[in-house]
């Protein structure tokens, strides 16, 4: 194409969707990016039983409603139906339903071997679109993301593991990637404290050779900016609830104070952050563009933002969504 300046695609919080992972990898060629940049929550919630009850019929409960499907063809179409919402479908029987506890070992076992399955098959995927045009794909976990999804990624010449690494995405430009975040009312996988995301941001940053043209991809945004306000929740019960002030629920920032001390001292070039999906926007913290393109993956839709840059400079940006 002839243009001096290099583009990124960036996209997060994907949690699962077949639909929108697909769309992700299309918008390389779609949006001419240079690099693919992956963030955190790339793993499903759910996991949805299809229970098989004889005669080629089968049922099921899911997305708010009693599902009575009728051979191959219709289950097929349940099954793509719920890989693109996020969720695992699971073809089971009556007898095995009895048998399954909820949180049980078994479970935890059943969902991770999905998880895996899902991402090597992802993987697969990328490199079949994306390693023939030499483009490469960064990727890192997410507080939703147990540790152990990450070995889908090991060993592909294509999709990278960036988690907790200094990577060098062209011949000038660094990029540190973190997907733990700050406490949530969920206790999740990688919720961490503040003190550890500091010690985790520092280890990389003191690697990076040149920081000005370096990116922080950091899957919580920095505190109390655009990019982390939502509705506050009251985690003292379960399931945790809205928190309302005159009727109206309480808006806070639920972003890592530690991110944000971080991209202040560093003054990288720009900030990539996902995590609070309904929070879009872009916010300069001192010289250091932050980016949420946000998350609609359970509508199947790809969030996404295009990110041109040249030098140490931030040309332009555009946020996408399809």
């Amino acid at each position: 194409m002839g243009r001096k300046f290099k583009r990124i695609f960036f996209a997060t919080d994907l949690h699962g969707s077949e639909i929108v992972f697909r769309k992700f990898v299309g918008a390389a060629e779609y949006y001419h990016a240079d690099t693919m940049v992956l963030g955190g929550d790339i793993t499903g919630k759910v996991i949805v039983p299809i229970v098989q009850v004889g005669d080629g019929t089968y049922t099921s409960k899911s997305l708010g409603q009693d599902w009575k499907l009728q051979g191959q063809e219709q289950l097929a179409a349940f099954e793509d139906k719920i890989r693109n919402t996020g969720y695992y479908p699971y073809l089971t029987s009556t007898a095995e339903m009895e048998t399954l506890k909820p949180n049980s070992p078994e479970i935890n076992q059943l969902f991770l071997k999905f998880m895996i399955e899902t991402l090597r098959r992802w993987v697969s995927l990328a490199e079949q679109k994306l390693g023939s045009k030499g483009i490469m794909c960064y990727v890192t976990g997410g507080n939703d993301d147990p540790a152990e999804i990450m070995e889908a990624f090991r060993g592909s010449q294509t999709v990278i593991e960036a988690e907790g690494k200094v990577v060098r995405i062209d011949d000038s430009h660094e990029m540190i990637s973190l997907g733990y975040s700050n406490p949530t009312p969920w206790n999740l996988p990688r919720d961490v404290p503040e003190e550890k995301i500091a010690e985790l941001i520092e280890e990389m940053a003191s690697k990076v050779e040149n920081m000005k043209s370096c990116f922080f991809n950091l899957h919580a945004p920095p505190k109390d900016t655009l990019l982390d306000q939502c509705q506050l929740l009251d985690s003292s019960v379960d399931p945790p609830q809205i928190v309302l002030k005159n009727g109206q629920p309480v808006i806070f920032g639920a972003g890592s104070q530690a991110v944000a001390d971080a991209i202040k001292k560093y003054q990288p070039m720009a900030g990539l952050h996902g995590h609070i999906h309904e929070s879009k926007a872009v916010e300069k913290i001192g010289r250091t563009t932050c980016f949420n393109p946000g998350s609609e993956y359970s509508e199947g839709i790809l969030r996404g933002l295009i990110l041109n840059y040249e030098g140490d400079k931030i040309l332009s940006y555009q946020f996408t969504s399809g």
